[in-house]
């Protein structure tokens, strides 16, 4: 389920936005708007699956209903050859998408008596799903051709039956009282009132705007700097996200919170300035591909230890409605926001199709050092308080 469930969505993200620039003829604002649909469904999301899907269908039904009306979604909007047709078929998958990968979790957690212990295990095969997507496109030598939509929609019918024979999830809030407040974790708010707090929401939130350039533009500048197989040179950012969750428990315990997540934001800044300053020399790529390489540090030392630092000062009765606003505020807003402002700066920068990639990877790069400095000025936490149990 975790393996399906992650390759449709590696199928087409890493090389769809330079298909969809370079082959549909979007421009970047055109192309980033469609990117900016997954962060639009992961802030609508929360609202299905409170309202809903925990309260009135079983988890498995719900599941594969949803990944088959996404694939049917994804592979009519692969038949389109205008942004009006193509934009509103791919946002209706993204709702379609988005809500599957809570119920996922939903499902794995139901069927397991210690899920601190035996979920990690399940859920890397979701990131080996998403390994396995981009090298499964290259060795098709279909990085920028619309089959990428096709593998998408394939992998969607195949988990969409398979969700059906899966261990029967009822629904797990049957009954109980909902609030908006509740769905989207604005329970939370009240840990606002602490200064270091607010400092991690407001730094994970903007963080999040320059990571925008790298999912949607990444793809597109290994093309244009002459690598031949993008979508499994991308996935090698997620071959280094696992080694990196393996070795994280050692830098936790030495580095503490703080300089852990300043060291995610080092790891940011650094790959955009590689970027920034590779000349265009195909034969010396090396540091483009350690941009790729650092997306290990940079996803797991930010994201996993922001997860962690939450939980460590969440109270247990808001704990879930905090991972719940850290989640909208990061994969939802942020991203969302960071995608509009990537297209502007794409659009800025590129002349007859030609992209000025110095000028462009160097908003995200002073972007990633201006939230760093925000942290190591302002940013106060327990070094490490609980990390065993945390981790």
């Amino acid at each position: 389920m975790m393996f399906l469930q992650y390759l449709v969505w590696g199928a087409w993200f890493a090389t769809g936005y330079a298909f969809l620039t370079k082959k549909m003829g979007f421009t970047d604002a055109q192309a980033a708007s469609c990117y900016a649909t997954t962060n639009l469904a992961a802030m609508i999301a929360p609202f299905f699956m409170g309202m809903v899907a925990d309260r009135f269908f079983a988890a498995e039904r719900v599941l594969g209903v949803l990944h088959l009306l996404g694939a049917a979604f994804i592979y009519f909007a692969s038949q389109q050859t205008t942004f009006a047709g193509f934009y509103p078929l791919l946002l209706a998958h993204t709702l379609c998408y988005m809500p599957t990968m809570a119920l996922t979790n939903s499902v794995a957690f139901a069927q397991m008596s210690n899920p601190g212990k035996e979920f990690p295990g399940i859920r890397v095969l979701g990131t080996i799903g998403w390994i396995a997507a981009g090298q499964l496109v290259s060795a098709m030598k279909i990085d920028l051709n619309v089959q990428i939509f096709h593998v998408a929609a394939i992998a969607g019918v195949v988990l969409g039956i398979f969700s059906f024979l899966l261990p029967h999830t009822p629904p797990r809030a049957k009954g109980e009282p909902a609030s908006i407040g509740s769905i989207l974790g604005l329970d939370a708010l009240s840990l606002m009132k602490d200064r270091s707090f607010a400092i991690f929401m407001i730094g994970s939130f903007l963080i999040c705007i320059p990571l925008a350039f790298y999912y949607n533009l990444t793809g597109s500048f290994l093309g244009d700097r002459g690598v031949k197989d993008v979508a499994a040179t991308m996935s090698w950012g997620q071959m280094s996200e696992i080694f990196f969750m393996l070795v994280f428990p050692l830098f936790f315990a030495r580095l503490g919170v703080k300089w852990m997540l300043v060291a995610g934001m080092v790891a940011w800044a650094g790959r955009y300035f590689l970027f920034a300053t590779h000349a265009g020399n195909e034969a010396a790529l090396w540091p483009v591909y350690l941009g790729v390489i650092l997306h290990g540090v940079c996803y797991d030392f930010f994201f996993v230890t922001g997860q962690v630092y939450v939980d460590e000062r969440a109270d247990a009765k808001i704990r879930s409605a905090a991972q719940g606003f850290i989640a909208f505020a990061t994969y939802g807003l942020g991203m969302f926001v960071g995608s509009y402002i990537q297209g502007a700066v794409a659009e800025k920068y590129t002349t007859a199709g030609v992209k000025a990639w110095n000028h462009i990877w160097m908003v995200p790069a002073l972007g990633a050092v201006g939230v760093l400095l925000l942290f190591v000025a302002f940013f106060r936490s327990p070094a490490r308080a609980n990390v065993k149990e945390a981790v």
